[in-house]
């Protein structure tokens, strides 16, 4: 068993959806880069992975991806098709019993996702993982809630910054060395649901209390209120919650 650290790059060109025959289907935020490293319960560096993917969604990388990840359309155009790269992936894992290792849960469920959309088998990716976001946080004393950024924790656990951050291989290599440093026996693997679907409560729907607004209004001026004030402070009451008039 090892631990597989991965790192998706992904791309959602809405303008340019060229795959219409799956009528029905979400179309997923579609992978264009996974970057992933391999390590033994050690800790130490066994593999590599590192694989661009030619899209068959969207024909064209948002001008904001290519930006942040320096990753053309025209680059992409050389390499091979998900499914192909995705028996690759799975030939690097070896073992589904393996663990993944993630930055944030993104990643993990858009993996799930664009294999599922390309119709490929689920059942050769590890059902265990690891997200290290709330344990870095735990770690820095923050609360779990406080999700920080791959680059600022590098910097924080003054791990050398050697490559460009976005870049699915440089961010997994990145998220390995810092599982290695904030490590603990607390830290353990859970298993990925892909149908689970967290609910929210419904929360109670709140009402203005229009009697209370207006006697406090009547106590802070000592008199009572005409139909004309009362029907104006409801309104301005009503309008001051919507912010729209905040600079």
């Amino acid at each position: 068993m090892n631990y597989i650290v991965f790192d998706l790059e992904f791309n959602q060109n809405i303008s340019s959806l060229q795959d219409f025959d799956k009528k029905g289907l979400q179309y997923p935020f579609e992978i264009i880069q996974i970057g992933a490293v391999k390590l033994d319960l050690e800790f130490n560096v066994i593999d590599s992975f590192n694989r661009y993917v030619r899209p068959s969604i969207y024909s064209s990388i948002l001008p904001f991806i290519t930006e942040l990840t320096g990753i053309t359309t025209e680059q992409l155009l050389a390499e091979k098709s998900f499914p192909e790269i995705y028996k690759e992936f799975v030939e690097f894992i070896d073992d589904p019993n393996s663990i993944f290792c993630i930055w944030g849960m993104s990643d993990i469920k858009e993996l799930y996702k664009n294999v599922e959309y390309h119709g490929l088998n689920l059942k050769f990716l590890p059902r265990m993982f690891i997200n290290l976001q709330p344990y870095v946080s735990l770690h820095m004393k923050f609360s779990q809630k406080k999700l920080m950024r791959l680059q600022h924790v590098v910097e924080m656990l003054e791990i050398p910054i050697l490559n460009e951050f976005h870049n699915a291989l440089n961010d997994a290599y990145y998220t390995s060395r810092i599982f290695k440093k904030i490590y603990n026996s607390s830290i353990q693997p859970k298993i990925y649901d892909p149908s689970f679907v967290n609910v929210r409560p419904r929360q109670r729907k709140r009402v203005i209390d229009i009697e209370g607004l207006l006697q406090q209004f009547e106590k802070m001026y000592e008199r009572e209120l005409n139909e004309e004030e009362k029907g104006m402070i409801i309104l301005a009451y009503k309008m001051g919650k919507t912010n729209q008039f905040l600079k």
